[in-house]
């Protein structure tokens, strides 16, 4: 080939690299997608700007504020018509900056109604159960809800109110001055209680009328009465309509409450019994006074004396009065069906409840199952729930067993497993999943005393805040009574069906929209906490944090971001990223590990890293074709045509070569040499995130020494890439295999691209010289005599030259 030839070959070769290049860049510029910034901050950006009631740290600023509400109460249950009957006089005082001219209550018994919930009602599919049909039946023939018989002031006189769906708003002749005004009403009013198994709810009756049984009910009663709504800094009125899932935000205040039941009753009612004489027998006293430090629960009512009293239905009446103070709800049980046992839990923290009576209700259809484990679970539940937060602040904590199978409210929780009956026998057993369900369920409402019953977040809004945060501490509890308890929430293996299905929302959507209502509010918030505690922050960091928030807002209104900013403020530990995929986001977890790549320093030998390459090539396979070719080349045949390049190859060391890296070696600093001199393993492993959400890469790598190590690389790995990354090892130790998140930790969604099975790469990382710099006196060959500044000298004109003034003389 001519030379003209081979430049021609050598433009042609250029332009195509040109061309691919142009065409790289091209295909680049297209396909590149925006950068994602998982790690922005959520200040100023998605939370709200702190003010002097809520501050930046999370705490509630010095000029925070809240209402408090008293309720008087007296109520009647007509055991014939089921039906409710009470006064109630309201306390309220305004401690806002605000003056108030009316007042918002709620009427969540009114979605029975035709309400915005029971009008929106969606159905699908082609079948319908009996029960439904029953629930359709029993509302042709009946109508639940509020009937208000009147309200009035202080002095008596009649106020303008107006019902709104499942509000009531009484406007005042006065506004309620701001900063310490106080108002009272009187309302009166009437409920029909309905039939919890046939209409459901959170309240209600249960009557058995099976063949055999006694007809006697069980009462419970919960949003019996019309209640103030919430007025917040960062909302005003809390006046949402009940729609059936977002529950319920209250203001906290002192209740005194009058409950008229047949005389043959026992009632369990939020608060501490004031009348004891008058409705319990001497004996029954007596027991009660025993509980206190009983080693073992006592029974106050025995099953002797419940099964007395269901044989008879008493004609007169007895009133059981109880107070409670600082609470934001009241709830009470009643029936003449309920075995009473108690037991005194010695608790520190809370000198004016040392001890605290937990106390279980249920009829004989519940044993002897709730004998064995109501009480016990309560009382295992206020030792781990006050390790975390703080102590019991309230003298009793009660669960009673009846239609409503899990509700909670201040001391008191309704709950729902029991035995099952043999028709025949008529024994009672109970499986296993009827006990774990029991203690679970009284864990889980006995634990939302504490969220959001004193840290009492807004329900109706963010219902991740009570039942994620309340799930999360029930999972403690859970592992704490038995490590191998069946939970349903809080591993993070259990939670990956869900965070890859479909019709997801994010955690911060308001109760009444989320869908898949369980997994979103309950699972995924309770996981995402242990992730948080046991992976991200570590347990003395995330408990420290948590207690933080807890005793902040005891008694207070959070919000999330008061969570938020708590949990990052006391721990030290910023996490914007991890609210932002967990809480504001529906990506999951999938973190692939897609390569590994096995380096080792360039040696600066040319003899050594000529050898390490041939054997290198030495690995490669032959080609196919060259393999199958059995013929001698020409090569073979004609000894003319081999020259220099068939005698060596690119593995060849010559001596220039040696000169030129002993040249370099000898310009290294003793540090330098030593540096180039590391035999170790460079390890770089390839992490892919295919599911969006960023989080701690937890690699576990097995050596062939049969030693094993695992590295937990934190989030930030990700904050210039969320995609893909690649992550640095160094080693001594020849590496086996690799896997990550090996204890199933993260709730990854696809563990088959976790554990790396195939070649680890091979790679000689040459090691980069730093740069020339232009030097001009060394090029100069200048000479820098020391303190000088390494000035050129004044030209001097040659000997044999006129200086250029006497020139020009």
């Amino acid at each position: 080939m001519s030379k003209r030839s081979i430049r021609y070959a050598v433009a042609g070769v250029i332009a195509a690299a040109c061309a691919v290049s142009v065409a790289h860049a091209d295909a680049i510029k297209q396909t590149k997608a925006p950068f994602d910034d998982k790690f922005r901050q959520l200040e100023g950006e998605d939370w709200p700007t702190p003010t002097d009631y809520r501050n930046a740290a999370g705490a509630p600023g010095y000029r925070y504020w809240q209402q408090k509400v008293d309720y008087d109460v007296a109520v009647r249950l007509d055991e014939d018509s089921k039906l409710l009957t009470g006064r109630e006089t309201i306390t309220y005082r305004n401690n806002s900056p605000d003056s108030l001219p009316y007042l918002w209550l709620l009427l969540e018994q009114d979605a029975k109604r035709n309400s915005i919930s029971k009008m929106t009602e969606t159905v699908s599919g082609d079948t319908i159960s009996l029960g439904q049909v029953r629930r359709i039946q029993r509302f042709k023939d009946w109508e639940g809800g509020f009937t208000i018989t009147s309200v009035k002031d202080a002095s008596g006189r009649p106020l303008t109110f107006t019902v709104v769906d499942t509000l009531l708003r009484v406007d005042l002749p006065a506004a309620v001055r701001a900063n310490g005004g106080e108002t009272k009403l009187t309302i009166e009013w009437s409920l029909p209680m309905i039939e919890n198994k046939v209409v459901g709810g959170r309240s209600g009756y249960e009557c058995f009328t099976d063949k055999g049984e006694d007809g006697n009910c069980i009462y419970e009663g919960a949003q019996w009465f019309p209640r103030l709504a919430v007025y917040s800094d960062y909302e005003g009125w809390h006046n949402k309509a009940f729609l059936g899932a977002g529950e319920f935000t209250l203001e906290f205040g002192d209740y005194r409450v009058a409950l008229t039941v047949p005389s043959d009753h026992v009632v369990s009612a939020t608060g501490v019994l004031q009348n004891a004489a008058a409705v319990l027998g001497a004996a029954q006293r007596d027991r009660l006074a025993k509980a206190r430090t009983a080693s073992e629960p006592v029974y106050v009512v025995t099953p002797e004396e419940a099964l007395a009293a269901e044989k008879g239905k008493a004609k007169t009446e007895k009133t059981w009065v109880f107070q409670a103070s600082n609470v934001r709800d009241f709830g009470w049980a009643s029936s003449r069906k309920f075995v009473w046992d108690a037991l005194g839990v010695k608790q520190e923290g809370d000198a004016a409840h040392p001890v605290v009576m937990a106390m279980s209700f249920f009829p004989k259809e519940a044993r002897p199952l709730w004998d064995a484990y109501s009480t016990k679970s309560i009382a295992h539940t206020l030792k781990v729930y006050s390790d975390f937060t703080f102590a019991y602040p309230y003298p009793v904590a009660q669960s009673v067993n009846g239609p409503v199978g899990g509700m909670e409210y201040p001391m008191i929780s309704f709950n729902g497993p029991r035995p099952v009956k043999d028709k025949k026998t008529g024994a009672l057993t109970y499986t296993e999943r009827a006990k774990y369900g029991l203690i679970g369920v009284v864990i889980h409402e006995v634990g939302h005393n504490y969220f959001p019953m004193i840290v009492n977040s807004d329900e109706r809004q963010w219902t991740w805040m009570d039942e994620g945060l309340n799930s999360f501490l029930e999972f403690q509890a859970e592992v704490q009574w038995d490590k191998t308890f069946p939970s349903r929430r809080g591993e993070p293996k259990d939670i990956v069906e869900y965070m890859v299905s479909q019709d997801q929302v994010p955690l911060m959507t308001q109760s009444d929209s989320v869908i898949q209502f369980g997994p979103n509010g309950y699972s995924k918030p309770a996981t995402a906490l242990v992730i948080l505690r046991e992976t991200v922050m570590g347990r003395a960091l995330f408990d420290r944090a948590f207690k933080e928030y807890a005793n902040r807002w005891r008694f207070k209104h959070p919000t999330p971001y008061d969570f938020f900013r708590t949990m990052e403020e006391s721990s030290g530990v910023d996490l914007d990223w991890f609210w932002r995929g967990w809480f504001y986001s529906t990506d999951h977890v999938d973190i692939a590990l897609d390569k590994i790549v096995k380096a080792r320093l360039d040696s600066g030998d040319p003899d050594v890293e000529a050898t390490a390459r041939k054997g290198l090539d030495a690995k490669e396979p032959q080609s196919r074709t060259a393999a199958n070719n059995t013929g001698p080349t020409v090569v073979d045949r004609d000894p003319k045509v081999r020259d220099f390049y068939n005698e060596t190859d690119q593995f060849s060391v010559f001596e220039s070569g040696r000169k030129k890296a002993k040249t370099a070696r000898e310009e290294l600093t003793p540090e330098e040499r030593a540096a180039q001199d590391l035999k170790d393993n460079f390890y770089r492993f390839t992490f892919r995130n295919i599911g969006g959400l960023v989080m701690p890469v937890i690699l576990k790598m097995d050596f062939a020494d049969g030693s094993t190590e695992t590295v937990r690389i934190p989030a930030e790995i990700w904050r210039k890439n969320a995609k893909q990354v690649t992550w640095q090892y160094v080693s001594p130790k020849d590496l086996k295999g690799a896997e990550l998140d090996p204890l199933w930790e993260t709730a990854d969604a696809d563990r088959g691209n976790n554990v790396y099975e195939g070649a680890i790469t091979p790679m000689t990382l040459k090691i980069q010289k730093a740069p020339d710099q232009t030097n001009r006196m060394k090029d100069a060959n200048l000479k820098v005599e020391p303190g000088g500044l390494g000035t050129l000298p004044s030209e001097e004109p040659k000997k044999d030259e006129p200086k250029k003034d006497e020139g020009a003389k």
